[in-house]
């Protein structure tokens, strides 16, 4: 409405201080007198997720991934070594990239945290990432790449219908669970979804699931899914039985189908 107004689809802008004891709310002032905004690099995309962890706020862009100091900015000397200063004053401080030209892409929906890591996915490289402090792995490198890239990279959108990707913490088996919809706008509820998890333990991903949720989330040592307005308690009852359905479970063994056949390979020098 306002000719003169732009979106700033790569900025942050803080209010006032909200204080619960004194009752001081000031969540709706924005005071022009102060310089209240810190913009990221718009070429890598739009903020699509922010995560605050102790002093320090984590900013997912689409194809970059920055952190920034809170409540203290960093100095630095003619010789590049940093020190952190205090100000009252400063809400957001220096903003510094992340190696790497990864994002979130527009899935902040992906987003899992346990601990110090991070999980989330990256649509736009079809990879899906971990985040410990400032170092970032490709998880979906672990003997998944071909599966990620075409899951990722085509099968999530259907006919020019973006389908959504879920992501959540299983606390209960330590697992980073990822759900993946094809089309979530006209079949929510069909079979083009995939349910996956992650273990950190073993280093690579350990199941397939049938249960297809509309959001994940954990509970103190409990595991819960979402599926169409109800909460399922998970490891609970009857072994792979999801939101009322009975499935049959299966182990699939990676290794060498006929193990009395070797192969012998001979190699002759020529001189």
């Amino acid at each position: 409405e306002e000719p003169n107004a732009s979106l700033r689809f790569n900025t942050l802008i803080y209010s006032g201080i909200f204080n619960s004891r004194t009752g001081v709310n000031n969540t709706n002032v924005f005071s022009v007198a102060d310089n209240i905004t810190k913009s990221v690099d718009p070429v890598n995309g739009s903020i699509q997720k922010l995560y605050a962890e102790d002093t320090n706020l984590t900013i997912f862009q689409e194809q970059k991934i920055s952190t920034a100091l809170i409540d203290k900015d960093a100095i630095y000397s003619a010789e590049g070594s940093g020190t952190a200063v205090t100000q009252q004053n400063l809400v957001i401080g220096q903003i510094v990239p992340i190696y790497g030209k990864y994002g979130i892409s527009k899935d902040p929906t992906s987003f899992a945290v346990y601990g110090g890591y991070k999980y989330f996915t990256d649509k736009n490289n079809s990879v899906v990432l971990q985040l410990a402090g400032k170092s970032l792995k490709e998880i979906s490198a672990f003997n998944m790449i071909d599966y990620f890239r075409d899951t990722l990279g085509d099968t999530i959108n259907v006919g020019g219908i973006q389908g959504t990707i879920l992501g959540g913490w299983d606390i209960h088996n330590k697992q980073y669970v990822l759900n993946l919809k094809r089309n979530n706008v006209s079949f929510p509820y069909d079979n083009s979804y995939q349910t996956l998890s992650w273990d950190d333990s073993v280093k690579g991903w350990t199941s397939f699931y049938t249960y297809n949720p509309d959001n994940i989330f954990s509970l103190r040592n409990n595991f819960y899914t979402i599926h169409k307005a109800a909460i399922w308690k998970h490891y609970e009852g009857v072994r792979s039985n999801y939101y009322g359905v009975q499935s049959n479970s299966s182990i699939t063994f990676v290794f060498n189908p006929v193990p009395n056949t070797c192969f012998v390979y001979c190699i002759k020098i020529i001189s």
